[in-house]
């Protein structure tokens, strides 16, 4: 895990010695906050939790990027030098309905709580916390959102156990890479949905995504996925959509 900052130094300690792998890999974060100790901080924590998270200090900069990428979860502070926090969250949801949020503020008013949660907002948690409960209620929320408050993932004849990172195949554990399950975690997350090749390898691969050729580095993990799971399973999730990427769901497209 990456090291954190004396912000949550006592947490993080206890983590390293007592922490049970909690990782929800392939979920793509955006961090909005002008703090930028605390901003890093939060980051080195999060990447150390195997998340993919980009971040921006301004309120200008975070409404391009969420034009721009679709996040699983935003972290928003709502007082930013350059604009309203919920004004962009109000934005972001528009753009993003399914886009999990939750809230980062030094104001604890009942009423700023009232109204973050009445736009939108999943959550809302106080300056200063804990580095381990801000990542509790990420996960919280993810659950929420794309798993419908489960640990645990069941799809045909796949069960993803999302806490011990383990998928089984008519209840046979088979041995994934980490981004290979990146990627069926992905799929999972958005089943029969269409997905573009580039939507793929950038959610999974992120910033790295342009140190590969992508078509032939894509081709070549899905093709791995899928063997791995048809070895015990008389089912190909995982389908070619010409001309377009892949769709992850019983049937195929036509």
């Amino acid at each position: 895990m990456i090291s954190c900052s004396g912000y949550d130094l006592f947490e993080y300690k206890l983590q390293s010695i007592f922490r049970i792998e909690l990782l929800y890999c392939g979920m793509k974060l955006i961090l909005i906050e002008d703090e930028r100790e605390l901003a890093s901080t939060i980051i080195s924590y999060l990447e150390g939790e195997d998340y993919s998270i980009d971040n921006t200090y301004s309120y200008s900069k975070a409404e391009e990027m969420i034009h721009l990428t679709e996040y699983d979860i935003a972290l928003v502070d709502i007082m930013l030098p350059d604009g309203n926090g919920l004004v962009l969250l109000e934005k972001l949801k528009k753009i993003n309905p399914q886009c999990g949020v939750l809230i980062i503020s030094a104001r604890d008013t009942l009423d700023d709580k009232i109204t973050g949660l009445g736009i939108g907002a999943d959550d809302y948690i106080t300056k200063p916390f804990h580095l381990a409960e801000l990542n509790a209620r990420i996960k919280s929320v993810i659950r929420r959102k794309h798993y419908y408050g489960s640990n645990e993932i069941i799809f045909g004849d796949l069960k993803i156990d999302i806490d011990k990172r383990e998928i089984f195949v008519n209840n046979n554990l088979i041995d994934l890479t980490r981004r290979e399950y990146d990627l069926l975690l992905f799929f999972v997350s958005n089943k029969e949905r269409v997905l573009s090749k580039e939507t793929i390898f950038e959610h999974v691969w992120g910033d790295d995504s342009n140190l590969f050729d992508e078509l032939d580095f894509l081709y070549t993990h899905i093709k791995n996925l899928r063997k791995k799971i048809t070895e015990h399973s008389s089912k190909n999730y995982i389908h070619s959509v010409y001309g377009i990427g892949y769709k992850f769901g019983e049937h195929e497209t036509n």
